[in-house]
């Protein structure tokens, strides 16, 4: 594959993104409720593990959607071969161009 010959872009905007956090950030706000209710019934241990399970669980699903996502949104077009002709003329006025705001 001759890279020269593609282009690539990317059309992911932070609204494709938006429910993935607002998702993640509702499960996160529920565990810490929920580890807030083991705290107040005296299991601080249970609190803690409740919090580091949902966050390890959820971390690698929340990469996931983000990575598939992102790939999604990666573009390849082709670009047309043939190149631009340049006059000879365009060279001399770009460096007067540069010289003269220089």
């Amino acid at each position: 594959m001759n890279v020269e010959k593609y282009r690539v872009t990317c059309t992911l905007s932070f609204g494709d993104i938006y429910g993935q956090i607002i998702v993640w950030l509702i499960v996160l706000f529920i565990s810490l409720a929920a580890a807030m209710a083991l705290m107040g019934a005296s299991r601080p241990v249970y609190a803690l593990t409740t919090v580091g399970l949902v966050l390890v669980l959820s971390l690698p699903f929340l990469l996931f959607a983000f990575v598939t996502t992102l790939l999604n949104h990666i573009e390849f077009t082709a670009v047309d071969p043939a190149p631009q002709p340049q006059t000879s003329a365009a060279a001399p006025t770009s460096q007067r161009t540069v010289q003269a705001a220089g």
